[in-house]
């Protein structure tokens, strides 16, 4: 069965997808997205090196709850920063955070993570992989920002992932 469907979630979210470009549910329509869904991962199966192993998939809710939740906060603190904060008053650094997540997919969810959410962006990926470059908006205390990016994110995401 893996032979014929390698990465079955893979074929139900392009067929989810591509019945939402199409903006019209039909049976051709789903048939047509069930079969790209099996020929994409079928001809792009030999490219990828291994399926990333998730050790804790229900975690994966908790961690969007709180990811969602940091959004939400940080939008309010960082419009609070450009309607009544001056450009110059902004204490605006960079951060390295160490990172001890260990497989691509974490640490990608990890840079994502911090992208998303406003106020920060990672910068960069060190070339050995143990750290990561990220900038703050705001911030009087870096060490401060790189234990609560540890804890809030870094530490569940290496119970999903690690």
């Amino acid at each position: 069965m893996s032979r014929i469907l390698p990465h079955p979630v893979l074929t139900l979210v392009i067929a989810g997808v591509w019945l939402l470009l199409v903006n019209a549910f039909s049976l051709g329509a789903l048939l047509m997205g069930l079969i790209i869904g099996v020929l994409v991962p079928l001809f792009t199966g030999p490219y990828w090196p291994g399926r990333p192993r998730v050790r804790h998939p229900v975690k994966i809710a908790a961690y969007m709850a709180i990811v969602l939740w940091d959004i939400v906060v940080s939008n309010v603190q960082v419009a609070y920063l450009v309607l009544f904060r001056r450009g110059e008053s902004l204490r605006s650094r960079f951060v390295t955070v160490p990172l001890e997540l260990e497989t691509p997919e974490a640490i990608s969810v990890l840079a994502g993570t911090i992208t998303m959410t406003p106020g920060t962006v990672s910068a960069d990926l060190s070339a050995c992989g143990r750290s990561l470059l990220v900038h703050c908006l705001e911030t009087d205390d870096p060490e401060g920002t790189v234990a609560q990016i540890k804890q809030r994110y870094e530490r569940r995401l290496k119970e999903i992932f690690e």
